[in-house]
């Protein structure tokens, strides 16, 4: 399952979406995802669907990609729904046995946080995956320029960001590899109680974290060599512009967050 998670990982593609100003995309993914939280009803959900399958077609990444992201959070969206229907007690009650019972609000509910995590966690992938790390790390930089009027360190900021988030496929990598090498030693990992569950994660973890320290020791000692020291004087080779498509790209957000206020106002 590990393998499956695609988070951080970004894919080279000269799409209309990855020529975009890393900039916008970045604000684009902050307005979409209040657009999301800002949909009080499935329909006005339906209005953030549609604009996360369009952007999809733009960007050309393939469907398959998006379903091998589904998988991991598959128990955070089941355990999401089962809460919401036995635990939300008002509506038509549909069924009912001993203690346990169904009402439609909770159903409703259910579909509604569901559809909710899917469009958010796809929607918001589309960052990484059309995005470089080298210029979403420039983006947060530039976006967050102000700050350093108060003299926060903008750039080391943007790079920590950057590299947690370059790294989380890193990780995800070795941890998988580290436990097919304690399964092939004998290790039991998927048996058993759940306390011996926990206690077989111990010789994953201690390694993990090992190679961890080992590769933040690593790229510290290759920034060092390369004579880094922070963003004061940087140059940069690629500088950012912003283009027409990305004003195109904004007036498409436009009409769909119109869409979600008019599904608000006429499915209350």
């Amino acid at each position: 399952m590990f393998k499956d998670i695609t988070l951080g990982q970004f894919f080279p593609g000269d799409s209309v979406v990855h020529k975009m100003d890393p900039r916008v995309k970045l604000v684009l993914t902050v307005l979409f995802i209040i657009m999301l939280f800002s949909a009080k009803n499935v329909y006005g959900l339906l209005v953030g669907i549609a604009f996360t399958a369009i952007s999809y077609l733009l960007s050309r990444i393939p469907f398959s990609m998006i379903l091998k992201s589904m998988k991991p959070i598959i128990p955070i969206v089941a355990f999401t729904a089962v809460l919401n229907i036995f635990f939300i007690r008002t509506g038509k009650m549909l069924w009912h046995i001993g203690f346990i019972k169904i009402y439609d609000e909770g159903i409703n509910t259910a579909v509604f946080m569901v559809t909710r995590i899917i469009c958010l966690i796809v929607g918001s992938s589309l960052l990484t995956y059309t995005t470089s790390p080298i210029d979403l790390t420039d983006a947060i930089e530039r976006l967050l320029s102000p700050l350093k009027k108060i003299g926060a360190p903008v750039h080391e900021l943007a790079m920590m960001m950057t590299i947690a988030l370059r790294f989380i496929p890193t990780l995800i990598e070795e941890t998988d590899k580290i436990m097919n090498a304690q399964k092939a030693r004998g290790s039991e990992l998927d048996t058993g109680t759940f306390r011996e569950k926990v206690r077989g994660m111990v010789p994953i973890f201690i390694p993990l974290f090992v190679s961890s320290f080992r590769r933040a020791e690593e790229l510290a000692v290759a920034m060092e060599c390369r004579c880094y020291h922070g963003g004061e004087g940087r140059t940069r080779m690629k500088q950012l512009s912003a283009a027409p498509r990305d004003l195109f790209a904004c007036i498409y957000l436009a009409v769909f967050w119109a869409g979600t206020i008019a599904m608000n106002l006429f499915f209350k």
